[in-house]
């Protein structure tokens, strides 16, 4: 059975906090005071503390030493005198969670029920996901770069705690799959996990698909529909290109994230929810600081611990590895026993993938098909050596606009890959939508359109060759 340490020095509160543990199934010890809780702990070692932040001997952050096995015990910081500075402290200390004073003890049951009960079986799944990292598979994502092993520690040090997340990386990294993990290898991993691409709702409609809304809110809805907050109550949810977020929104996102309620659209009635958000961008946060697509103090609030999703070309033979398991799952899928020649793979190694692992997994299947048994180098150079960037540049002279280097930058990337929109996406590190909503407003583009640009504006020279 598992055991839980109420540290607070009012007698009041230890007692009704002893009775929800006691009534969840957990054993009960209680403390006044850091010395008491260090006794305690000498006594028995507790899978839960619930820590009081003032103790009449010292701060109760200052405990979190003397609790050595940190990564099967949860600590969780009371304070009546809560602030953000605060619970980042906390959350960077150690502590998987907070609560503030008067205790909301529907959230401390939400909190208690995903304790594990069995700690041997937690102990064994520990050494198999150690032997699977071992041989490059963790979670949902697979590598055995050093890059990735990095990165892979540190979310084994975040995923069981209550911090949030802000993923960073390239356009085509894996940080959906990265926050996947994050979840699967947290005690929310019974609840749902919602991944929501930020970019891909219309700005009219994003704030109704995020906190949801009542019938007869607005024209059209019929019904009463409940947001990814709401759905999300428990788990995980994954605001992925979060700088695409209108701005008016992100008010409203932040103040979730800080008081743990929201109202639906149409209605004035505060909604409690209990969700861990993971952030994912591929832009620089900061210089999205400074465009103003992403407010300062929300970078502040979702930068809690910040995690860098390697791009593949940093990798090594992690392109190796992933290109044998792409291969390995359209062998699975169509009955074939197809292989990577060993000039394949070269072909492979030698590419700088701007469009990282996604762009990789297309290149495999398009070379599966191409082939018969044996996928080489032939089938795969067509491919890499037509649209590899190298060569490529655009000249933007001083004083040219921001829109206008934007627009010029689309037309480029186009003009590279041929006026396939989804790849030209990958390569700008923008969604799919947001390059289709910039070419609305740029206007369509044709084949040739940015030289002849070019040319206009320069008076007859060429800048891009």
């Amino acid at each position: 059975m598992p055991h839980v340490l109420i540290v607070d020095d009012d007698e009041n509160t230890r007692e009704a906090l002893k009775e929800i543990t006691l009534a969840e199934g957990f054993t009960t010890a209680v403390a006044g005071t850091i010395r008491d809780a260090q006794a305690q702990i000498a006594r028995q070692r507790p899978d839960v503390v619930l820590i009081d932040l003032r103790l009449p001997d010292g701060n109760g952050m200052d405990l979190f030493n003397d609790i050595e096995a940190r990564a099967t015990t949860e600590i969780v910081l009371i304070t009546g005198h809560a602030s953000v500075e605060t619970a980042v402290e906390a959350l960077r200390l150690g502590a998987a969670d907070y609560l503030t004073k008067p205790i909301n003890f529907k959230r401390l049951k939400a909190l208690l029920s995903r304790i594990p009960r069995t700690v041997d079986l937690k102990e064994e799944i520990g050494v198999l996901r150690s032997e699977l990292r071992r041989l490059g598979h963790f979670g949902q994502m697979l590598g055995a770069a050093p890059a990735m092993q990095k990165l892979y520690n540190h979310i084994s040090r975040v995923a069981p705690t209550e911090a949030t997340v802000l993923l960073l990386g390239e356009s085509g990294t894996g940080k959906e799959l990265a926050a996947q993990t994050i979840h699967d290898l947290s005690l929310r991993q019974k609840h749902p996990f919602l991944p929501v691409n930020c970019g891909a709702i219309s700005p009219q409609l994003i704030e109704s698909e995020i906190f949801g809304h009542e019938k007869g809110s607005f024209t059209g809805a019929d019904r009463q529909h409940k947001g990814y907050f709401e759905r999300a109550n428990g788990g995980t949810l994954f605001l992925d290109e979060i700088t695409e977020m209108p701005i008016e929104l992100q008010v409203k996102l932040l103040r979730v994230l800080e008081t743990g309620s929201f109202m639906r659209i149409g209605s004035n009635q505060e909604i409690e929810t209990d969700v861990r958000v993971v952030a994912a961008t591929n832009r620089d946060p900061e210089q999205a600081v400074a465009d103003g697509k992403l407010r300062l103090d929300l970078y502040h609030r979702l930068n809690v611990f910040p995690l860098k999703i390697p791009p593949l070309r940093e990798r090594g033979a992690d392109i190796e590895l992933l290109a044998q398991h792409f291969l390995d799952e359209l062998n699975a899928a169509h009955g074939t026993s197809k292989v990577l020649s060993p000039d394949g793979l070269a072909c492979l190694s030698n590419y700088h993938w701007p469009g990282n692992v996604r762009e990789l997994r297309n290149y495999m299947q398009r070379a599966f098909i191409l082939s018969d048994h044996t996928i080489d180098a032939a089938a795969l150079a067509p491919v890499i050596t037509t649209q590899s960037p190298v060569g490529l540049t655009l000249a933007i002279p001083v004083g040219t606009s921001l829109a206008d280097v934007d627009r010029k930058l689309i037309y480029a990337t186009l003009e590279l890959c041929g006026g396939v929109k989804k790849r030209a996406a990958d390569i700008l590190g923008i969604s799919l939508k947001t390059l289709y909503n910039r070419l609305e407003e740029y206007g369509p583009y044709e084949p040739g359109m940015t030289k002849k640009e070019e040319t206009q504006a320069s008076g007859g020279g060429e800048s891009l060759h």
